[in-house]
């Protein structure tokens, strides 16, 4: 007999903690507020709200929405591990890059479309930058 993995739905507070650290990230790398919304699939009110830490606040998320706050948090801990100054850390991300995959365009401008696989695809290829550091 073969038991189903049940999922277990994130909390309340888990959702908080994780967007919350996400918009601070994508703050840090100088997201405009429309290119936040878009990269987590959230509301502008909600991005407004993540902003304010209003202790009281509270949401409910959805496995996309987790799962966009994972990429955003992995490429935030790749580029930490891969650079030594913050310029490098919190700015890669707005910097225009060759590499074929992104011709010319910044990661957040690629994340920035919405749609998963091109956040993915940012993630796959940032990632490969740290080469086998974990």
């Amino acid at each position: 007999m073969s038991q189903a993995l049940q999922v277990q739905p994130f909390t309340r507070e888990q959702c908080v903690a994780g967007l919350r650290a996400a918009v601070g990230i994508l703050e840090k790398w100088q997201a405009s507020s429309d290119q936040a919304c878009r990269i987590l699939r959230i509301s502008r009110s909600t991005y407004t709200r993540a902003r304010q830490r209003d202790a009281a606040w509270s949401v409910s998320l959805d496995a996309d929405q987790m799962q966009r706050i994972s990429f955003v948090l992995n490429i935030h801990a790749t580029l930490r591990m891969v650079f030594d100054n913050p310029e490098n850390v919190y700015g890669f991300a707005a910097m225009a890059n060759d590499n074929a995959f992104f011709n010319g365009r910044s990661p957040l401008e690629i994340m920035a479309q919405g749609d998963m696989i091109s956040l993915y695809e940012t993630f796959r290829r940032i990632d490969v930058l740290r080469g086998a550091q974990w």
